[in-house]
């Protein structure tokens, strides 16, 4: 876990921005101080809490994937039970409360991913206002021609083990690319003020994931780029964990 020091930052894009999408605006959100995985949970790990392997790609030390949003705050549960920590969540089927005070994992806020993402940065990514393939794990396409005119379409190809590429100014790795990371938060329009440790929508479709994949292109691998997913969705999206 890397300690993440709170502080208060300009939440989503400028409305000049190439790329953005209407539901960002932005508005001024501070955090708390919270500690974070430095990568996102592996297969190995999530193997050994939960006693299954989900995933299409398969590596101990890969991230896991073909996870949905309920067996992700599942395994927060399973795992803070395991070290004895208090239980971040109340799960009644469907229906998933967060007690705030529990020392216990979680998942981040879609305010805590983004903080901890950009570390600092304002850009659209937290590596500048480009990325490229030596940076993070995402669908890039290059083509090469050989002497016989045959051409052939580079990209990647799958998911990549944590931690292939540098971490960001904080610490942390694969914040961009390689999978969508599921985040605490209903999808749905917040506020444009001012807001302190936003935990979300009350009312929402779907649930937040952030940080864009290993099979699409660099837009969605922005820092402010939100996706709505429903949580029983579990197609290439894994997670990190959170403690207070």
């Amino acid at each position: 876990m890397v300690r993440i020091n709170g502080g208060t930052f300009t939440m989503r894009s400028p409305a000049n921005k190439a790329g953005r999408d209407n539901d960002e605006v932005q508005h001024r959100v501070t955090v708390s101080s919270f500690s974070m995985s430095m990568y996102p949970v592996t297969q190995k790990e999530y193997q050994e809490i939960m006693g299954e392997n989900p995933c299409f790609f398969e590596g101990d030390n890969l991230p896991v994937e073909n996870v949905t949003w309920f067996k992700a705050v599942e395994y927060c549960n399973r795992r803070s039970y395991r070290e004895g920590l208090t239980l971040a969540y109340r799960i009644d089927g469907e229906n998933v409360t967060w007690n705030c005070d529990a020392t216990g994992y979680r998942l981040p806020t879609e305010a805590e991913w983004e903080y901890a993402c950009r570390a600092g940065t304002t850009t659209a990514y937290n590596t500048g206002n480009n990325i490229t393939k030596t940076q993070a794990n995402f669908d890039w396409q290059e083509e090469t021609i050989n002497e016989f005119g045959i051409v052939t379409r580079l990209g990647a190809e799958k998911t990549t083990p944590v931690g292939s590429f540098k971490p960001n100014a904080w610490g942390l790795y694969d914040m961009h690319g390689n999978l969508y990371e599921w985040c605490w938060d209903l999808y749905g329009k917040y506020a444009t003020g001012a807001q302190t440790n936003p935990a979300g929508a009350v009312y929402g479709d779907g649930r937040v994931a952030r940080g864009g994949s290993w099979n699409i292109n660099e837009q969605y691998l922005r820092s402010a780029f939100r996706v709505r997913f429903y949580p029983s969705f579990d197609y290439l999206i894994g997670f990190r964990l959170v403690r207070p």
